[in-house]
Order: C-alpha cells, then sequence, then structure tokens
C-alpha cells in the first residue's frame, strides 16, 4: 500500500530543495603552492599549513604542545615544483584538532611554510631524506632556505573553510655567523668519521672562550670545561660591557620577573669580572655545535641513526681545539657540565667515555633511567599516552609548573611531531630522543618506540635502548668495568617539581649510585625543594639566576677533583697564574 506523506512534510521537503546547497567540508580545499620568485628547483621536505586567531605574531611563531598553541597542518612533497599546487582537505592530519572540518567558526591568520629535506645517501647503503641544518640549529621555523608565505586573514564559518589558495613566495635568509673576539673564537671543523657515515661532507663548530692572559701566557697550557646543551648560536652568558643602558625591561613568563633581559645581561657582565679576577683559575670554556639532520645537536654520542657523533667529538673536535688553544689534552683536565638535554649529554659523555673526561656535573638531565621515561616505563607499560585501565581513559601528563598544574599530554606532544614530521623528522624533543637511542630501520630511518597515533609501546625496541642508551641500567650492569674508572666523577641536580618529571628517573639512579660498594661511586645527587627545570645545584638562589651561572659555579668542585686525581707529574701551576 502506497503510504501519503502530510502536506506539512511536503512543504518542508520543497522548502530544504530550493535553498541554496551548504558546501560539504570534504568539499573544501585549501591549496598551497610555491612561486618562481621563491625558487625555480624541485624541492622535497615537508609542507606546513598553519592557522592562527592571534596576530602578535606569525602563525609559524606560534606553535607548541602548551595552551596557547595555534593550529597547524603537515604533508610530506617530493618533488614540488613552483605553480604546483597541494590541497588540504579534511584528511590531513593536524593539530591540536585531527582535522581541518574541526577548526571553529572565526577569523585566522593562514601561512604555509615548506621544510625542506635534502637527500642523504648513508655509509649503511640506505638513502633518506631529512632537514639539513642551516645555521640556525634546527628551527623548522627559522631555517635558512625554508620557502613561506606571508600571513594574511581568512574568515572560517559555520559552512566550513572557504577555498583558499596560499602562495609561499618567501625565503628565509641565510644566518650571518659570529665574528670572533678577544675573547671569543669561533672554529669550525670537517669529521671525516661524520662525512663518511652521511656520504656528504658533515662539520663540527665550537664556541671558545680564552681564559685571561692567554696570548701572554704561551707556556701555559689549560684544563678543558665543556658546556654541552642545546645549539648555541653564539658563546653565552658573558659579555665585557655593563647592560644596556637604554633596554626596555621585558618580562619573564617563565620565572615572574620583571626586567629578566637586564638580569641577565647583568649576569653575563658579573662573569667577565669574575673571569678576570686573580684569584680565577685559568680555563678554556667550550660551547658545542654539533646539529644533525634530526635535532639542533647529536646527544653526543655514536648512535645507529646519526653516526658516530660521540667518536667525532672526542676524538676529532675536543683534541683539535686542545692542540689549537694549548689545551693540556689529557682525561683528567676535562670536564663536562650542562643542564637538561646537556645534562643527560654530561653524564652519558662521561659514562661512555669514562676515561677521557675527569667528571660531569648533570643538572636536570633528560631521563636517565627508561623506567621513568618522564612518566613511561617502557619496559612493563603498554602504552605511552594513556594510563592502564579497564573502565576508563586517562592521559599521561607530559608538562606541569611547580605547583602540578598540567599544561600538555604525552599525546599531544608527539601528535604535533607527527604533524611536524614523519619518520622521526619533527626536529622535536621525542623524536630526537628516538633518533639518538633506536636501532635503524630497513628504509635508514628511526625504530619507532612507540606507535606515534595510537602511543602502543614496541618493547623489542625497549631493548635495544636499555642495552645502548639506559644509563642506570648500563652502569649497573658494567659497574665492575666502570666503576673505579668513574669514581668522584659523576655529579647530578634535579629539582623535585621539575616540568618534565625528569626527576623521577633521578631517584632511581640514585637509588643505585649509594647503593653500590664496590667501589662506592664517590660523587652527589642533590635535589631543589619545589624547583622547576632546570635546577642546577644552588641552594641559595633562585634558579632563574643560577642557570646564569653555570660557567663559574662548578668550579670550586672541579679544582678539589684536579687536587685529589691529577696524575704524578701533571701540570697544575702553568694555567694558575694572576
Amino acid at each position: 500500500m502506497k503510504k501519503v506523506l502530510p502536506l506539512c512534510t511536503l512543504l518542508l521537503i520543497g522548502f530544504i530543495g530550493c535553498q541554496p546547497k551548504t558546501k560539504k567540508k570534504s568539499e573544501f580545499a585549501i591549496k598551497v603552492s610555491f612561486s618562481e620568485a621563491a625558487s625555480d628547483q624541485a624541492k622535497d621536505g615537508r609542507l606546513l599549513l598553519m592557522l592562527s586567531n592571534n596576530e602578535e605574531k606569525e602563525p609559524r611563531f606560534q606553535i607548541n604542545d602548551g595552551l596557547n598553541t595555534q593550529l597547524i597542518f603537515g604533508m610530506n612533497v617530493d618533488g614540488m615544483v613552483a605553480g604546483e599546487q597541494k590541497a588540504f582537505d579534511d584528511s590531513v592530519f593536524g593539530f591540536p584538532y585531527p582535522s581541518l572540518a574541526e577548526v571553529p567558526p572565526g577569523e585566522y591568520q593562514v601561512q604555509a611554510l615548506l621544510h625542506v629535506y635534502e637527500t642523504f645517501d648513508l655509509s649503511t647503503g640506505q638513502t633518506v631524506k631529512l632537514p639539513m641544518d642551516n645555521g640556525e640549529g634546527q628551527q623548522w621555523n627559522r631555517s635558512p632556505g625554508n620557502l613561506y608565505s606571508k600571513p594574511f586573514k581568512i574568515t572560517v564559518t559555520e559552512s566550513g573553510i572557504p577555498d583558499v589558495e596560499v602562495v609561499m613566495d618567501q625565503i628565509i635568509p641565510p644566518i650571518e655567523e659570529p665574528e670572533d673576539t678577544e675573547w671569543i673564537k669561533h672554529i669550525k671543523i670537517k669529521s671525516e668519521k661524520l662525512s663518511e657515515y652521511w656520504g656528504r661532507d658533515m662539520y663540527l663548530g665550537a664556541h671558545v672562550l680564552l681564559p685571561k692572559g692567554f696570548e701572554e701566557h704561551s707556556e701555559a697550557k689549560y684544563p678543558l670545561m665543556v658546556f654541552h646543551g642545546h645549539f648555541p648560536s653564539d658563546f653565552g652568558g658573558f659579555r665585557t660591557t655593563p647592560p644596556d643602558s637604554n633596554l626596555e625591561p621585558e618580562y619573564s613568563d617563565r620565572f615572574q620577573l620583571e626586567g629578566y633581559n637586564i638580569i641577565q645581561q647583568q649576569e653575563a657582565y658579573d662573569f667577565y669580572k669574575r673571569w678576570n679576577e686573580p684569584d680565577f683559575p685559568r680555563f678554556l670554556i667550550i660551547e658545542i655545535q654539533h646539529p644533525t639532520p634530526y635535532y639542533d645537536d647529536s646527544y653526543a654520542v655514536n648512535s645507529a641513526s646519526q653516526g658516530p657523533y660521540g667518536d667525532a667529538i672526542t676524538y676529532e673536535l675536543i683534541p683539535y681545539i686542545e692542540k689549537e688553544f694549548r689545551g693540556i689534552g689529557e682525561g683528567w683536565s676535562r670536564f663536562l657540565y650542562g643542564g637538561s638535554t646537556g645534562g643527560w649529554e654530561a653524564l652519558a659523555v662521561q659514562v661512555k667515555y669514562p676515561e677521557e673526561y675527569n667528571g660531569c656535573f648533570a643538572a636536570c638531565p633528560d631521563p636517565i633511567d627508561f623506567r621513568a621515561y618522564c612518566l613511561t616505563n617502557i619496559y612493563e607499560d603498554k602504552n605511552a599516552y594513556y594510563y592502564d585501565s579497564d573502565h576508563k581513559q586517562l592521559e599521561v601528563p607530559s608538562h606541569r609548573d611547580y605547583l602540578g598544574h598540567v599544561q600538555s599530554t604525552l599525546r599531544e606532544g608527539n601528535h604535533l611531531e607527527l604533524v611536524l614530521g614523519d619518520k622521526s623528522r619533527s626536529g622535536q624533543q621525542w623524536d630526537i630522543w628516538e633518533a639518538t637511542y633506536s636501532p635503524q630501520g630497513e628504509d635508514g630511518y628511526p625504530v619507532r618506540i612507540w606507535d606515534k597515533m595510537t602511543g602502543d609501546i614496541d618493547h623489542q625496541v625497549a631493548e635495544y635502548w636499555k642495552e645502548n642508551y639506559d644509563l642506570r641500567y648500563i652502569l649497573e650492569r658494567d659497574w665492575d668495568r666502570l666503576g673505579e674508572k668513574l669514581r668522584g666523577k659523576i655529579h647530578i641536580y634535579c629539582g623535585d617539581m621539575d616540568n618534565y618529571y625528569l626527576n623521577n628517573a633521578v631517584y632511581l639512579m640514585e637509588d643505585f649510585l649509594e647503593s653500590t660498594t664496590d667501589p662506592y661511586y664517590g660523587g652527589e645527587v642533590l635535589y631543589g625543594d619545589r624547583a622547576e627545570h632546570c635546577w642546577n645545584g644552588d641552594p641559595e638562589l633562585p634558579n632563574a639566576i643560577s642557570r646564569l651561572r653555570y660557567n663559574s659555579m662548578y668550579v670550586p668542585k672541579i679544582m678539589k677533583r684536579i687536587a685529589e686525581s691529577a696524575p704524578k707529574g701533571a701540570d697544575l701551576t702553568s694555567w694558575r697564574y694572576r
């Protein structure tokens, strides 16, 4: 029997049929290209599209995993040429919204950027495409040679995003290298070890701070202090003049201090004056430049996917510096220190090269026990992003303040990295740990420790990490061989409210170190009460100040170590002039 619709229903159907068709969200596309003015060469890389409802800065400078992030979407491109359009639709993965279809209505600045990749024919036989550092320290939004567009405004309506064309007609210019001064010299050498691995010329650099009287005391040879950390554009924290008189005070959100820029300049000037005092020991201090195609530095160890950076730094770069600037050139005269990344590097280099260095001072080190890989136990947990539960889903935090307030989660940080680059190519924190610690995959890229989308952990990869880079495990496994060589050399400092929960791994390391008796490690592990990242061992001063004093705060401990450990006949006088 045929069903007859009521008149009101027929009228409603007719009304709907007469309305203009609304564009389905899946039909929109933001089309991105670059102009010949930007480049006439085909490009490989990661194409990024950004939207921001904050006009204070360009969108490319507003991307992070915190509460103030703006929006970003990414895709790979191979052989993209001028005029070729790439379409961003709702299938392209993004952060913090996984799809453009979820972008709320409003006005946005839109901007595109192409993070350019180069091709490397590795000595292992694989070919990979990666972003080469171009003097900026692996910053995708500032890297010279990257193409980008000027921001312009679009309106997202309830119907979705309008069809938009974005043309990248700008190119980030080269960065000028710092010039030598009376006090600071800059060196760059070709590394034969790294060049062989990467299949192209690769370089290591350093900024060298010379001691007072270096030219006048040609007979003197000097101990070496290696300050590890992120890519330094120049030697930091040292200036020969008082703070600029016309410097406008800037507020530090991190430390809640007004005029922190003035404080930084004053501390740098105070260090210059301290460096020249008659009783200050005469050292060489270096900050190393060792960016890789994966990050702003290599983590200073050998690894499957980055090559022999540990050997290149220890056996090529440092001996070159010591020869060029009259370093003593013996293991007892070399010391390591740094915070965060630099803290892990200081400890790892001391462990990996126990007789080449005479002490490390590791502040707020990146995870040194992978049972506390921040808040994840990579050996026992099944998933990195969520706590184990039968009946609820709770995300694992990744960043807190000193009161425990959470700003981001592990899943969010990793999803942002996945937008910035797949195959561990984001140039960000979780990916560089993976690029350093993981075995190399058949495709030449690092093997994932966990599924980047879901967080499911690969425990076979975790075992590889354990045997090669879990510093607490390595020390415990090899203490019979390493203990005597490391006695008195290990010093670790961390705030007990570290923003990234790094104190948890330090607790586990301390448990082992304090339980060793054959021989006892003979160093120290200290914690800062309610101190955030990156507390470095000063119980008196706030971290906003102590973090500016790395180059002088460990000197008394280093001098004590030299007095206790220098071999018979060692030069303890030529560098102690006034």
